[in-house]
């Protein structure tokens, strides 16, 4: 049951953090208010957040051994 539960809660929990680091890359703006050049680098943050997303989970594999 713990296991379960604990599963729940990181899926919640990750799908907040990736909710926050894309209102961050939008600055808490709408993708329609945005000019074609913010959209831009919103577009340019989200993929950077990925990649940091991407590199965290490799650190913490490396981390194991």
């Amino acid at each position: 049951m713990d296991r379960i539960l604990n599963m729940i809660f990181r899926r919640l929990l990750n799908k907040g953090i990736n909710k926050g680091i894309n209102m961050a890359a939008n600055r808490g703006r709408n993708s329609n208010d945005m000019t074609p050049e913010e959209r831009r680098q919103a577009q340019q943050g989200k993929e950077g957040a990925k990649r940091a997303r991407q590199a965290m989970r490799i650190t913490r594999r490396m981390g194991k051994f």
